[in-house]
C-alpha cells in the first residue's frame, strides 16, 4: 500500500510518508511562511543524510506584478550564486481560448551563469500565485553536479494559466549547502514553503 503517512517520533520535523510507485519516504524537514518577505531560504539540514531533497512552494503570491519567482544555490560560501546551465521550456493557454502556445525560453536558461534561475513570471491579483516543487539531487556530493528540477504553475499577470518544466545542474563539485528564493524585484507577499528529505527506496 502507498500514500501513507504516519508519525515520525524520533525527528522534530513532522511527518513520514510512503511514496507512490514503491519509492523511498519522505521527511518533512523545515516549513517557512513569506509574510512580505525578501527572500526564503533554507540554510541548514542539506547534507549527505537525503539523496534526494524536495522543496515546495505552495500559492506564492507576490508583492509586485509581472515578476519573475526565482530560485538559487549555495556551494559553501556565504552567497547564493553557484553556477548553473539549465533549460526552461512552458505550455500556455489564456482564460478566454484564444492564445496558447509550447515553447523553449532562450532568455529563462543559463549556460555556466551565477545569477538567479527563473521559475515563471507571476502576476499579483488578488487571486494570483505559482506553486509548484523543485527537487535536488545528491547536494552533498563533492564528485558530481548536482542536478535539479522544477515544475511550477502560474497564474500570469493577463490571465494565462504557465506550466513550466525547469532542470539543470549546478556546475560544482562542491557541496550545495542552501537554496533561496526570490522575486526579481520587490518581495514575496505571502506564500508557504516546506522542504523535505526523500531516502533510497
Amino acid at each position: 500500500m502507498t500514500g501513507i503517512i504516519s508519525s515520525n517520533p524520533a525527528r522534530t520535523s513532522g511527518l513520514i510518508k510512503a511514496a507512490s510507485g514503491g519509492g523511498g519516504t519522505w521527511t518533512k524537514i523545515a516549513t517557512s511562511t513569506a509574510s512580505s518577505s525578501a527572500n526564503i531560504s533554507f540554510t541548514s539540514d542539506i547534507d549527505s543524510t537525503y539523496p534526494i531533497y524536495c522543496f515546495e512552494f505552495i500559492n506564492v503570491h507576490p508583492a509586485t506584478d509581472n515578476i519573475n519567482f526565482e530560485v538559487n544555490f549555495r556551494d559553501g560560501s556565504s552567497a547564493f550564486d553557484a553556477p548553473k546551465t539549465t533549460t526552461f521550456f512552458r505550455a500556455y493557454h489564456n482564460e478566454s481560448t484564444d492564445n496558447y502556445n509550447f515553447q523553449y525560453r532562450t532568455g529563462d536558461d543559463l549556460a555556466n551563469g551565477t545569477g538567479v534561475q527563473a521559475l515563471g513570471p507571476c502576476g499579483n491579483d488578488n487571486d494570483q500565485c505559482i506553486s509548484g516543487y523543485l527537487f535536488l539531487y545528491s547536494p552533498s556530493s563533492t564528485t558530481y553536479v548536482k542536478h535539479f528540477i522544477a515544475n511550477t504553475n502560474v497564474a500570469e499577470e493577463d490571465d494565462h494559466t504557465v506550466h513550466s518544466f525547469i532542470s539543470g545542474y549546478c556546475n560544482v563539485t562542491a557541496a550545495i549547502d542552501g537554496i533561496q528564493f526570490t522575486m526579481a524585484s520587490g518581495n514575496i507577499d505571502s506564500g508557504l514553503f516546506k522542504m523535505y528529505g526523500i531516502k533510497d527506496s
